[in-house]
């Protein structure tokens, strides 16, 4: 057994090198050096939006370089306790050596998507849209139950979210929703979400308890850098005001300060009425506006390469994961075929087994 253990521990030490290499320790430090000195500018905030990237940045590398710097401690601390439990005979401290090993192969797996995450917008913060589809008013429901679930998914991962824009539907749910994710690496991590939902369930709208199937669609883009140039000419958007629908603090419905903008020459139209004032309101749904512009212009670009390879793509179509919840309960991703029985705990927020995977799975294509 001890054998075994130190074969293993020495298949994760290795696995661990490979990480650091992609990450690089080093070069993780330089960053937070000079994040830090950024961060300690006395007019840092003068541009409070850009004091919250540079703080978001400057913590999610400490905890890159922590977490390395922790897991290679650990498989050190590994390799002292194994020898010791092997010249004492200690069973009970062996057993402990091989749980500690079960969860280190988890962390550093974990950790080893990270290195996947290299793609131009992947380190964006990220704006997720959610609409309901077929399926009436389950599926409204439905889209309501996609918000939660990845609103509790950013929370488990200390991501900061703000919604946008949400349109009600009339008897219960959502129509759609607009929120931002505001997290290094948000946009690598959630656009293997984007694609169709379906839910089976008994319906809880049916007087009759039948079963019903219902869809919903997620959309995700990464947020534009303001180093980019979007341009978008005022003669090219319509502009609507319009008082807030739905719940609300005092005051959220009382005058027309929600803001929907309709760019002409693509059709795009995107709304905002989160914030109080109208002029908040505009300059938000222009940011929105903007990412969904570099999106469609990213995926004008990859059509262009996808039309001069000479392969057929092997589409699984744009349904990309099943949601069961009667006769059986079945969550499936239908791409990685990744799969759990744990309905409620992925309804929960519980998605990082899923986006390991769809990470994984997106590399190889």
């Amino acid at each position: 057994m001890s054998v075994d253990l130190k074969s293993e521990l020495k298949e994760l030490s290795d696995l661990l090198r490979g990480v650091e290499k992609v990450l690089d320790p080093i070069e993780l430090n330089s960053k937070i050096l000079t994040l830090e000195k950024a961060a300690s500018e006395p007019n840092l905030w003068d541009d409070p939006e850009n004091a919250q990237k540079i703080n978001s940045q400057l913590s999610y590398l400490k905890d890159e370089l922590n977490e390395i710097t922790q897991l290679r401690q650990a498989i050190s601390d590994s390799e002292v306790l194994l020898d010791l439990s092997v010249s004492e005979s200690d069973s009970d401290s062996l057993k402990d050596v091989t749980a500690e090993l079960k969860k280190l192969r988890k962390q550093i797996s974990d950790l080893e998507v990270k290195t996947l995450l290299s793609g131009e917008y992947d380190a964006r913060e990220a704006l997720v849209t959610i609409r309901s589809e077929a399926g009436g008013v389950d599926a409204a429901d439905w889209a309501e139950m996609l918000l939660r679930m990845y609103l509790r998914f950013c929370e488990r991962k200390g991501w900061n979210t703000e919604v946008y824009e949400t349109s009600f539907a009339e008897e219960a749910g959502i129509k759609s929703v607009t929120f931002g994710v505001k997290a290094p690496y948000a946009y690598g991590n959630l656009s293997i979400e984007q694609g169709t939902h379906r839910l089976v369930r008994i319906s809880p709208f049916d007087s009759q308890s039948r079963r019903h199937t219902s869809f919903a669609a997620v959309e995700v883009v990464p947020v534009v850098s303001q180093r980019e140039e979007i341009s978008i000419n005022e003669d090219e958007l319509r502009v609507d005001v319009y008082r807030s629908s739905g719940p609300g603090g005092q005051g959220v419905n009382t005058t027309d300060s929600a803001v929907r903008l309709t760019h002409i020459p693509t059709g795009i139209v995107v709304a905002c009425q989160n914030e109080r004032s109208q002029l908040q309101n505009k300059a938000t749904a222009l940011a929105i506006l903007q990412a969904k512009l570099l999106d469609r212009k990213r995926q004008e670009e990859q059509a262009k390469i996808n039309a001069l390879k000479d392969t057929s793509s092997g589409s699984w179509g744009n349904q990309m994961r099943s949601y069961v919840l009667h006769p059986y309960q079945l969550v499936k991703d239908l791409r990685t075929n990744h799969e759990t029985g744990n309905t409620q705990g992925v309804l929960d927020g519980d998605l990082a087994e899923f986006i390991a995977s769809g990470i994984r799975w997106r590399r190889t294509r």
